[in-house]
């Protein structure tokens, strides 16, 4: 059986109790990325090349494509942080393309065996790593979109990391231990929820929506007002994480969802960076 498987904040949903401090500071999270990395590598790490070409849940994607799509862009992250302007160029020329932006590494990845699939990812990250240790806590770096702040930037990248890891390990029937980083993940989604709505044309909404995740030690992290008065968000860690990477359809979790604001953002929550995500059908994982 297989298993079961970021724009600008109100100023209520900044509030970050899901975050303690030692987690919360630039080495602490690159850390928690390395940790995300080797989690994933420990997966592909001993694959065929069968296994490296199985489905994924993302329609048209295998195993591969989904390493290859963390390899491309821990290079371009590394290049946004040691040559913007080259970067910006880079940037400029995908983001209008009139095929499908993500064709040229898909490609580059599907010629390659496995070895140097691997290799390439492993160079790349290791490369991403390198970079975000230069950076101080107030840079801000450009990306397809606006720039981000330095946490925030290397957040994303753990957030990618594990949502395709997620996707991997779905396609492999493998279960990952859920941990304390997916606070990092559950964060950018809370923070995405405004871009959730701009990048669909939408109106921004003013009200906020109370989040309280438990987390996979029994703590609790709560964002914005969780009093039982407004829209809310309550269930774990990992369901919300699912969701707000559009890795789960929210019926087929176990979150509870109060109030139309918070049914809303859920239904369109997309804690990525780019256009909107088609999110996964409900029941999709059991096929």
């Amino acid at each position: 059986m297989r298993p079961v498987r970021p724009g600008r904040p109100t100023t209520r949903s900044r509030s970050l109790s899901g975050l303690t401090p030692d987690r919360s500071t630039l080495a602490a999270v690159i850390a928690d990325l390395e940790a995300e990395h080797a989690v994933l590598d420990a997966i592909v790490a001993d694959l065929d090349e069968a296994s490296w070409d199985r489905p994924t849940p993302a329609d048209g994607w295998a195993v591969r494509d989904q390493i290859s799509h963390l390899s491309f862009f821990d290079d371009a992250g590394t290049e946004a942080i040691v040559d913007p302007d080259a970067f910006g160029a880079t940037a400029r020329a995908l983001l209008p393309s009139d095929g499908d932006p993500m064709a040229e590494h898909l490609v580059r990845g599907r010629a390659l065996v496995p070895p140097a699939m691997l290799s390439w990812w492993r160079t790349a990250r290791a490369s991403f790593v390198a970079a975000a240790r230069t950076l101080g806590p107030t840079d801000r770096v450009p990306w397809y979109g606006p720039p981000m702040g330095a946490l925030s930037f290397v957040s994303a990248r753990l957030m990618e990391t594990w949502a395709h890891g997620q996707d991997v390990a779905d396609a492999l029937g493998v279960t990952r231990v859920p941990t304390a980083r997916l606070r990092h993940i559950a964060h950018l989604g809370v923070r995405a929820r405004p871009f959730s709505y701009a990048v669909r044309g939408l109106e921004v909404p003013s009200s906020d929506v109370g989040v309280a995740l438990a987390g996979p030690g029994g703590e609790t992290w709560t964002w914005g007002p969780v009093d039982g008065n407004g829209a809310t968000v309550r269930g774990s860690a990992l369901d919300f994480c699912l969701v707000v990477t559009q890795r789960r359809h929210v019926d087929d979790t176990a979150l509870v969802v109060e109030g139309d604001a918070a049914v809303q953002w859920l239904a369109i929550a997309q804690a990525f960076a780019g256009p909107p995500g088609p999110g996964r059908p409900a029941n999709a994982w059991l096929s």
